[in-house]
């Protein structure tokens, strides 16, 4: 199947896809600031530059998008269908990245929650747990734990 826009307007909406300030990110931020949780943003000195970091409870956050980092199960974490093997290459880049971030965060005695963008548009109501993950001790978590059954 081929695109049903030219090169020139995918290359367009392609590069106006956000790294930083995206909406699960602004929503997690404006979530964990009504409760008090205190954290900065992106800090360059970490590996990944974790979108946020409470350094009070020595963990970092990254806000993931299914797609780009691969959510295991999870609906939107699909493959499009031309130049397989491009995006094959770049989605096993990107998870690669991804746990060399993680393990050496943890390495350097940080803990590490991943939030998955799913979990905003299907499970907004358990936002919730997030507090719960702040405060346990576990070194890796992700929510939601598994893909919602919506997807």
């Amino acid at each position: 199947m081929s695109d049903v826009v030219d090169r020139a307007t995918r290359s367009r909406m392609m590069s106006n896809i956000r790294g930083k300030d995206t909406k699960p990110e602004l929503l997690l931020r404006k979530f964990l600031h009504a409760r008090g949780y205190r954290f900065r943003l992106h800090r360059k000195d970490l590996p990944g530059a974790p979108d946020l970091v409470l350094p009070r409870h020595s963990l970092v956050i990254f806000v993931n998008g299914c797609f780009w980092h691969r959510h295991t199960g999870c609906f939107y974490a699909s493959t499009p269908s031309t130049r397989r093997e491009f995006w094959q290459d770049k989605f096993s880049a990107n998870v690669e990245r991804d746990c060399r971030n993680h393990e050496n965060l943890m390495y350097l005695g940080w803990r590490v929650l991943v939030v998955w963008e799913c979990g905003f548009k299907h499970c907004s109501e358990r936002l919730s747990d997030i507090p719960v993950l702040i405060e346990s001790v576990n070194q890796y978590q992700e929510w939601p734990a598994a893909p919602p059954r919506t997807c």
